[in-house]
């Protein structure tokens, strides 16, 4: 029994601290700074507290926008879908952005991430625009 019982601890205390993020339920999730329901699967983001609660946004400006309003050292991990693969995320800490007005995003900042910088550069050719890396964009959103 009391086996049993310790192998039940184990198996709740592991599931109830887990180091990945929740998916993003496209249609039904909804934004945690506007509200807008997450349906574009090329824009939304992520973060997740080190606690592992996990905050959902409909595009990168968003999350962004709250991360003003939070303290950073709570955050454990920063996600931006990669338009190239929608619906996969990808560190967005080492992610390119592009600013581009001819690519639309949720919120109309015209932001878009990356997962490499040739992915970013190859858009921008077609798409014009103007290229930041993750410490640019968090000091051009803090202005």
């Amino acid at each position: 029994m009391k086996k049993n019982l310790g192998f039940l601890m184990v198996l709740l205390l592991s599931t109830a601290c887990t180091n990945t993020p929740k998916s993003i339920v496209y249609g039904s999730d909804g934004c945690h700074f506007c509200s807008m329901t997450i349906v574009d699967k090329q824009h939304a983001a992520q973060f997740m507290t080190k606690k592992g609660r996990t905050y959902s946004f409909d595009a990168s400006e968003c999350m962004l926008n709250h991360l003003k309003e939070i303290d950073a050292s709570t955050i454990a991990q920063l996600l931006v879908n990669d338009y190239n693969a929608p619906g996969e995320t990808i560190d967005a800490t080492k992610a390119t952005y592009l600013i581009s007005k001819n690519i639309p995003s949720p919120m109309g900042e015209f932001l878009t991430a990356f997962a490499t910088a040739e992915e970013a550069k190859y858009a921008q050719e077609g798409s014009q625009g103007e290229l930041l890396t993750w410490n640019e964009l968090v000091q051009r959103f803090n202005r």
